[in-house]
This record gives C-alpha cells, structure tokens and sequence, in this order.
C-alpha cells in the first residue's frame, strides 16, 4: 500500500522520466504503473493519469514556456528538475483546481526529496515568476510547433500535404481528451444489455453511429476492474481499427493470415467471422508479442484462431497461394495516433518515414504470395502521409498482379472519401471521431 509521505506527484515522476530515460512507449507505461496502483480512489489514479499524458502532450510547449523564465536552457537542465518543472508547469497551466501554490511547495518538495536542494530555490523562482506574469508565456498562435506541441518536421509535412487548415484540426484532434472505445464481442451480448451493465458500474456507454459493436466508455476508472473485459465480452479496439476487418469482407469459410497481428484485436474481430470451417493464423515477430495475442485469445475465449511467432519480411513457403485473405496491418510511424501515444511525435523523424515505406514494400513482397488467385489482400496502417499509404499502393500495383478493389460494400454508409470506389481511404484523425488510419483493399488476379 502507499504509505503517507509517498505522493501522487512521486509517481507521476517516476513516470516521466522511465518514459524519457528507457524510451518507453508510454501508453505501456501509464498502463502498468495505474495497475500497479489500481488500489487508489478514482480521483486519485485519474490525477496520476492526466498529469502524466498531458506533460508528454504538451511537453514542446512546456519547454517554450519554460525557456521564457530559466537561466538555463530545459535542454541542459538535469533530467529530474526538467521533470518536476514540465509537470508543474503543465498543473499550472492546463490543470483547474489545482493551487498554484500547491504546486510550487510540491515541486520544491519533490526536488529537495530527490537530492536537489540546491536546486529547489531555482525551480521555486521558475514557478513563481511564471505565475507573476502569465504574458510572458502567451502562446504565439502562428508558430504551430509550439501552440500544439508537435515538431516542426510534422507542421512542415502536412501543411505541404494537406494545407494549414487541416492540420490545425489533426493538431487540434490530438490534444483533445477522448473516452476509452471497446468493441462488444459477437453474440456475447446484446448491445442495450451491455450499456445496462455499464451504467450499473458508474460507467456511460455511447455506441457508435459508424460501427454497432463499437462502444466510448465514459466515467470509467480502471478497464481490468470490469467483469465484461476480464471475461471478454468487450475488448479495447479503435474504431478505426475495427474498420480494417470489416475491408475485409471475410467469409465464414475463409483461410486469413494476420501477418503483424499483436496485440490481435483485428485477428479476433475476423475470428468471430469465420464460424463455417475458416480458420486465421495470428502472426508476430517476437515471443512477447505472440504471448499478448496469446493472452486475449484466452480472455476472449475465441475460436478458429492460431497465434505463431514469424517475422513477416521471413517467406513461408507452404503458405504460398494458401490464403483467402491476408491482413497486413504494417509497422509504420504511427502519426495518427500521437493523440493515444504522445511520445511517438518524439521518437520519430521524417529520415523514418522512407525506411518504414521501404520496410512495407519488403513485407508486402513477402506476404503477397500468400493470397490465393482471386483472393484479398488488406493493406493498412495507422499513418498519415503519402509516403507509406498512397504511394505504397501505387508501387504494389506496378509490380504485383494485384489490383485495387471498391471499398464501398465493406465500410459503413457514414463514411464517404472520393477514394473508397479506388479501393483505398484515408482516415484524418478526428475526422469521424478515430485515429488516423489508412485502408486499402486488393484482389488478386
């Protein structure tokens, strides 16, 4: 148990710095720390929660703030106090309700406990000051870098892309906190029965007007405290995500291969599909992330599912022509869901984003032979640039016997894109209440 003189602001630290010292991914993190402290009150866990996510949000923002005030540049402050004062930063900012000069004692306590003394009338100055002249930490609203914390490669990337105006909205999408979305399980349960359930525990449950068995949960605490996800009757999948299975179009007889499955929500989303014989091997790269497939299969208790541990850029060969469909939901740079997983915008650069492309060329080259003549190859990824989406499906066609097919009688009326009857979409995060995710749909000749 926590005893007295620990402190909420303690984890939320400790948080921090695993997160920047281990490069952690830090939806992992927060995940494994609120489990470990799951004996805390709502409150509290909530606080640990969006301390912790709104300093990795915001944290280019909070260092513009911060450099405004400081001797020394955040860059060469020591990791601890470049810690404690984005945090504190970030409470004074961003966060009612809570004393300004609350959060100055804390910070002082927090740099004094950790063996910074010395430093504690430094960060206490910071502070204070800030307070004293909130204009000078204004943000200016034409510099998009430091307005929505993100780097300056991105700003430049989309505005070419996609103009100034839509990346505000991703921008903008990003920043905004979003309830937790699940999908209800296939004949598990019906859907008003489960809103029920949920409201039974303290928890609203909004169904989505896109996809039935998608479900925001509003109010909710700790997600392994609910019966309905310990016995699978739910499971934590994006709405986006969801929408990958459905491209596929799967048949209950249908063989599928999911060549980078972990941690296997779009496998077992098709899995309840195929109740005539189909089957769907569940692939990943290394034995921990087989073992997560592994362990929702079980919680799920799904059928007509085998996990295995395989590189995807590995051939298979007695899997040649053997597959209906395959799913190739590829490594990628993840920019369109910087809104879940903060520290993404931090890890990558745009150097990556042609390696990524080339690394799913490579696979696509490998796993395309799995499909059988006239069957269906998925290609997506959870990015937005047209570098690893558009680009990739114009090389795939030039060079294998696959051709785009419409994705008009797979995806949900509500959605509509000049590029669904070309057989592949763009989801702008945000723009139907998702991530940012791109789909494409292909038949093999």
């Amino acid at each position: 148990m926590m005893t007295n003189s620990e402190n909420l602001r303690d984890i939320v630290c400790d948080l921090l710095l695993e997160i920047e010292r281990e490069q952690a991914p830090s939806h992992v993190a927060i995940r494994r720390m609120l489990e470990k402290y799951q004996y805390l009150g709502s409150g509290e866990r909530g606080f640990i929660s969006r301390l912790t996510r709104g300093t990795l949000e915001r944290r280019m923002t909070l260092d513009w703030m911060i450099d405004r005030f400081s001797s020394v540049r955040v860059k060469k402050m020591k990791p601890v106090i470049r810690t404690i004062l984005r945090m504190s930063v970030y409470q004074i900012k961003y966060m009612d309700g809570v004393p300004e000069s609350a959060v100055c004692n804390e910070a002082v306590k927090l740099a004094k406990k950790r063996g910074f003394k010395n430093l504690s009338g430094f960060v206490n100055g910071i502070l204070r000051n800030m307070i004293r002249n909130p204009e000078k930490s204004k943000l200016p609203e034409d510099n998009l870098s430091i307005y929505y914390s993100q780097p300056e490669w991105l700003v430049d990337y989309w505005t070419e892309c996609y103009g100034r105006e839509n990346t505000i909205k991703m921008f903008q999408w990003f920043l905004e906190e979003r309830p937790l979305t699940v999908r209800l399980c296939k004949h598990r349960l019906p859907p008003e029965d489960f809103i029920r359930r949920m409201e039974a525990q303290g928890v609203t449950a909004v169904q989505s007007t896109l996809v039935q068995e998608a479900f925001s949960l509003k109010g909710l605490n700790y997600l392994g405290a609910l019966m309905e996800f310990r016995e699978g009757i739910c499971t934590v999948q994006d709405v986006s995500s969801m929408l990958v299975a459905k491209a596929a179009g799967v048949k209950p007889t249908d063989r599928v291969i999911d060549v980078c499955a972990a941690p296997g929500g779009k496998s077992i989303q098709i899995s309840e599909l195929l109740t005539g014989g189909g089957r769907i091997i569940s692939r990943d790269l290394t034995e921990s992330k087989v073992a997560l497939i592994e362990e929702n299969i079980q919680r799920m208790n799904a059928d007509h599912i085998q996990a295995e541990c395989q590189d995807a850029l590995v051939y298979v060969p007695e899997d040649k022509e053997m597959a209906d469909v395959v799913i190739a939901d590829l490594p990628c740079s993840g920019l369109g869901v910087i809104g879940r997983k903060a520290d993404i915008k931090y890890r990558v650069n745009r150097e990556d984003i042609a390696t990524l492309a080339k690394l799913q060329r490579d696979i696509l080259t490998v796993v395309s032979d799995y499909v059988k003549p006239g069957g269906c190859l998925i290609y997506s990824t959870c990015t937005v640039n047209p570098e690893e989406n558009e680009e990739n499906v114009r090389w795939f066609q030039e060079h294998f016997p696959f051709e785009t097919e419409s994705l008009k009688k797979f995806l949900p009326e509500g959605i509509s894109s000049n590029t669904i009857d070309q057989g592949y979409i763009q989801l702008m995060p945000g723009e139907y209440g998702t991530d940012g995710f791109f789909i494409a749909r292909f038949r093999r000749r």
